[in-house]
């Protein structure tokens, strides 16, 4: 470490590898340093430019041993401005650097081995390829953009990503916006239409306040609100269309969902190509862009949803679907609709390769077989990249988890029964009739969990298919377990042992694939302290009978005898059967019921309460 006569701290670095952000990275003194314009291999001396707890924010100032990849940044403002990370890697290595970077995510976010990830399609324009720039507006109403690293404004009169009409309206711009914070100007790259926001009251060169513009993809024209999405990049867009309806390998007779359909770009595109194409999309502004972009199609339909809730109320399966969800991703009970009706083929398309691993880890855990992952480069010197992940029906796969998704719960417990009910599950009931043996003491959980098993396995054995479920649940006092009481004396027995003392709830759950014979299991437990009950009490609570069928010879629910002065944990795992464990042990399974989003889970339990959310597509 060195301290230069301007005071900023340098370092002497040799940076090791890439982080997410597309910076290299070093090790120093034990720190993670984010070194901005390295590449792994080199020896550099980087600027310090800001300390955070477990990382150091710097930049190369030197280059000591350069990289074979490196090469002279053509813009003035690098290093200074981060909206470009890559300006110092030669283009053939960054497109090498992006698919090593697909298939870490994919490898180490979403467990897939050997990810089938194709070359990069490269852009045919590595500059003056963005139609949208978003300027930060600075002092004297200057605009340019903020560090992303020291948060300090960078004046930028010319911006080597940006079209050639942006940067020759930001010329006209320049140093005459100080009435607004931002501005973001729109340029139709074959229309000549453009957008800036907001409407400025300073007398400028050019119109603005504009509520929306045109590109056009393809020959098709589209209408782009000032709030709506549309790609930064039109001639790799209109690439990633022809790639995507060459996925799909549509013959003319499919029924073909654009869910997270934006301003309707594939559902349009596709139009000719399918049958009939139903577009998904919540966003009000994009809705009335779709509207407007859809006229004199008829086999286009638009659907104002959320994607999660559409695609379960469609009347028949779709033969194939495009999911275009945000940065973030798809919402999970939006996969999870599309697992349980599953087109035949499903193509993915996603700006970030972590959110894609995740997804894809979901609809691979059900019917589907990934055919290909084929990144394109739609943002050239930075870090981004776009992939389109292509999708089928594994027919054998398909056949498995079809049966997979009967739901058998060997159980005649009413309560529990009521609780799959009220979520909305679809279920049969084949009890396993066994006789429940009196507990001394042990593991509570391991028991839980092997009665559970048991009964499963009991059940599984006398069926050709489906899903069994079992569960067992037990009352842990101190070292001693307690289950269903076998008389009246013993019923009387625990609720004095248990009389205002805490003691811990274990449910085990156990699932059984009655045809392959997979199972998984697991348990929830739950503290519960009970209140001080009187003599009488207990004799008239013993004495309904209620007690019998139940563990530790009490109900949390009994409205009379109010046994409990308060618990921890999931309320319906002291009932006898917790939502949140179960439905994760589905998930497990590939596994994907429909919970009823109407469903609201008593109690206090985060892990319910997430599920019920999700249900409602929160």
């Amino acid at each position: 470490m060195s301290q230069s006569t301007d005071g900023l701290v340098h370092l002497a670095l040799k940076p090791d590898g890439m982080g997410s952000q597309g910076e290299a990275t070093a090790e120093y003194d034990g720190m993670r340093v984010r070194v901005f314009a390295g590449i792994p291999g080199e020896e550099v001396q980087a600027e310090v430019i800001r300390r955070h707890r477990d990382s150091i924010a710097a930049r190369v100032s030197d280059v000591i041993v350069p990289s074979d990849e490196r090469v002279q940044p053509p813009c003035p403002y690098f290093g200074w401005c981060t909206g470009c990370q890559w300006q110092h890697v030669r283009y053939d290595h960054q497109l090498e650097l992006k698919r090593r970077a697909v298939l870490v995510a994919l490898e180490r976010g979403g467990g897939v081995l050997g990810p089938p990830v194709a070359a990069v399609v490269p852009a045919p324009d590595v500059l003056g390829y963005r139609n949208h720039a978003r300027f930060t507006v600075g002092p004297q109403g200057s605009l340019g953009f903020v560090n992303r690293d020291s948060r300090r404004f960078v004046r930028v009169d010319r911006c080597l990503l940006m079209h050639p009409w942006i940067n020759q309206a930001l010329s006209l711009l320049q140093d005459r916006c100080a009435e607004t914070t931002q501005l973001s100007i729109r340029y139709g790259v074959n229309t000549g239409k453009w957008l800036i926001q907001p409407a400025l009251k300073t007398r400028v060169p050019l119109a603005s306040g504009q509520k929306c513009h045109e590109e056009a993809l393809l020959g098709r024209v589209f209408r782009v609100s000032a709030s709506s999405f549309f790609q930064v990049n039109t001639l790799q867009a209109e690439g990633v269309a022809q790639l995507v309806r060459d996925r799909l390998s549509l013959s003319g007779t499919e029924l073909v969902v654009d869910a997270y359909a934006g301003v309707g770009t594939f559902a349009v595109l596709l139009a000719p190509f399918a049958d009939r194409v139903i577009a998904i999309e919540d966003s009000a502004s994009a809705v009335q862009d779709a509207e407007v972009n859809i006229r004199g199609l008829a086999n286009v339909e638009l659907a104002r949803a959320r994607t999660e809730e559409m695609l379960d109320k469609l009347g028949r399966v779709p033969d194939a679907m495009v999911l275009d969800p945000p940065r973030a991703g798809c919402h999970p009970t939006a996969l999870h609709a599309v697992l349980r009706r599953p087109p035949q083929r499903l193509v993915y398309v996603s700006c970030d390769p972590w959110a894609l691993a995740r997804d894809l880890q979901v609809l691979l855990s059900g019917p589907y077989k990934l055919e290909e992952v084929q990144p394109i480069d739609l943002f050239p010197q930075t870090h981004h990249i776009e992939c389109i992940a292509t999708l089928s029906l594994d027919t054998r796969t398909h056949r498995t988890f079809q049966r997979r998704q009967r739901l058998v719960l060997a159980s005649e417990s009413p309560r529990r029964q009521r609780i799959m009910r009220e979520m909305g599950l679809v279920f049969e009931v084949v009890p396993s009739d066994l006789d429940e043996p009196s507990l001394g003491s042990g593991d509570p959980a391991a028991t839980a969990r092997e009665r559970a098993l048991h009964k499963a396995r009991v059940v599984a054995a006398t069926l050709q298919e489906g899903t069994v479920i079992g569960a067992d649940t037990v009352v842990a006092c101190g070292d001693e377990i307690l289950g269903k009481p076998g008389s009246e004396q013993e019923a009387r027995d625990f609720l004095r042992r248990l009389c205002g003392r805490e003691h811990r709830v274990i449910t085990g759950l156990a699932l059984v694939d009655a045809a392959t014979g997979q199972e998984v299991t697991d348990h929830r437990r739950s503290r519960v302290h009970m209140r001080r009950y009187t003599d009488p009490e207990l004799e008239a609570y013993v004495g309904s009978g209620d007690p019998l069928d139940k563990a530790g010879a009490y109900a949390i629910q009994d409205a009379e005898f109010r046994p409990v002065d308060w618990m921890k944990g999931c309320y319906l795992n002291v009932v006898g059967l917790p939502p949140c464990t179960l439905v994760s042990l589905l998930h497990r399974m590939g596994i994907y019921p429909a919970v009823d989003p109407g469903w609201i889970p008593p109690g206090n339990c985060p892990d319910c309460h997430r599920l019920s959310r999700m249900a409602r597509g929160k």
